[in-house]
């Protein structure tokens, strides 16, 4: 068995990871500074944290922001998902203090610089948590909402809004959000 050779421990990055201007992704000891979102996108993300905030409210199942740390156990991944929807009590990682191993529904707003990243690379770290029903990818530059639901049989279905008229059900929360409230106050430009 190969021993993989890690440039940062991972003590070291929940110390540099705690520095209040900076968020930054852990993977196998390496850390990576994440960017900063337009204005649209922070509106996306806001717009539905409020929106499944308010339909869950007396619900077993919690709203957070970007500001919740998620890690996925299997691959060792820790990361700021723009928004997250955890059902039941939150399981907490026993080595890195304030991380959620157990989401439900994780949102990633989009964006020109990391949408490669988002759609390839981190969504198959993403459907690799047990716990995960729903992964919900946003477009912030047009009506665009795609989401993979993990099936009884943990094959993952595909099913995409593109009409503003649209509502985005997210079954394994309770939710439904019209898109027009995913993209209130948001103006596309050609």
């Amino acid at each position: 068995m190969s021993t993989v050779l890690c440039p940062i421990s991972l003590a070291e990055y929940n110390d540099r990871d705690r520095v209040p201007l900076m968020k930054s992704e852990y993977y196998c000891g390496e850390m990576f500074a994440m960017t900063s979102g337009s204005p649209e996108h922070s509106l996306v993300a806001t717009n539905f944290t409020r929106e499944a905030g308010t339909q869950l409210k007396g619900k077993p199942c919690v709203t957070y922001n970007s500001d919740l740390r998620i890690k996925v156990p299997t691959t060792g991944l820790f990361t700021y998902p723009d928004a997250s929807i955890v059902c039941g009590p939150p399981q907490m990682d026993a080595e890195v203090g304030g991380t959620v191993l157990n989401p439900s529904v994780i949102v990633e707003v989009l964006s020109e610089s990391t949408e490669k990243y988002d759609r390839v690379k981190k969504s198959s770290h993403y459907r690799r948590l047990e716990s995960l029903r729903e992964l919900i990818l946003i477009s912030p530059t047009e009506a665009l909402v795609e989401m993979y639901t993990r099936r009884a049989d943990q094959t993952w279905s595909f099913v995409e809004y593109r009409e503003i008229t649209d509502t985005l059900v997210i079954q394994s929360a309770g939710v439904a959000i019209p898109l027009s409230e995913i993209y209130r106050n948001v103006a596309f430009h050609e």
